[in-house]
């Protein structure tokens, strides 16, 4: 009995390329009030979208590892390109279960669309994996999906320029240009595939208009992890302050200032600097 609450209290593990997973990190904490969570995220390689299949690959092998070694009882890839390139390798090596963000985004979308017209943003590493379209598929092959890479994004999010009233116009503009194609398409629902994009939903929203509905993967994920942990019967139930441990591979600084904005005010972030190579 007391092996089974220590295997219980163990923390759920996330990693993502940076910053962009404590949208999917936040979703997990509102929904399992109890639990402890160990966050990584790979300042030092960001962003993971411009990066070939191999090369994040291996920065994913070496993050699961290094969350396996601080006992976490789930991992949870809260990266849409780690996500498209390595979580079946992961799956089958890693010692616990490994949960991507792109089958539960992409379940999401399927309920969503009336007209069976489905548009997917993301890094240039997720559009070009087609992930979103082949999950899609799977479950739906009458479905059109329609694809752009969005780059800018990303960094946009990171250095503040969202929620600059100077530079909001131009944060605008980029979505408008990266966005136009899609809205001609006549979709009725768009998958965020990036855990930053979250950030950018009212900005996406006011230039697609009201009647496209957006999907923000990172509830999703959530009800499937706790669904796992349920079915495998690891979920918390120790009452108690929950411990959240920030962890990165370089400038905590930058990840503590720019984090607090991802997980709002109830979750403070004080974030470590590891070497994992």
């Amino acid at each position: 009995m007391q092996e089974k609450q220590v295997i219980n209290n163990n923390p759920i593990g996330i990693f993502d390329s940076g910053l962009g997973g404590l949208t999917v990190m936040s979703s997990i904490s509102k929904l399992m009030s109890k639990e402890n969570i160990i966050y990584f995220g790979d300042t030092a390689h960001v962003p993971y979208g411009t990066k070939s299949k191999e090369t994040v690959t291996r920065f994913a092998i070496k993050i699961s590892k290094f969350l396996i070694k601080n006992n976490v009882k789930i991992i949870v890839v809260a990266c849409n390109t780690a996500s498209a390139f390595s979580l079946d390798f992961l799956k089958r090596n890693m010692q616990v279960p490994v949960i991507g963000v792109i089958k539960a985004g992409a379940h999401e979308a399927i309920e969503q669309t009336k007209n069976k017209r489905i548009g997917i943003i993301g890094t240039q590493g997720t559009i070009k994996s087609y992930a979103y379209v082949k999950e899609i598929k799977k479950y739906d092959s009458k479905i059109k999906c329609f694809l752009q890479a969005c780059p800018l994004f990303v960094p946009l999010v990171e250095e503040g320029w969202v929620e600059n009233k100077n530079k909001k116009k131009i944060v605008e503009d980029i979505a408008n240009i990266y966005l136009k194609n899609l809205i001609r398409r006549n979709i009725d629902a768009l998958i965020l595939g990036c855990t930053h994009y979250p950030l950018l939903k009212q900005t996406i929203q006011k230039v697609i208009g009201n009647k496209i509905k957006i999907v923000d993967s990172a509830t999703a994920v959530a009800h499937e992890v706790k669904k796992v942990l349920e079915e495998k019967n690891l979920l918390n139930d120790k009452e108690g302050n929950k411990k959240y441990k920030f962890c990165v591979s370089d400038d905590p600084q930058k990840f503590e200032t720019i984090g607090n904005r991802f997980v709002g005010k109830k979750i403070k972030i004080s974030a470590t600097k590891v070497e994992i190579d």
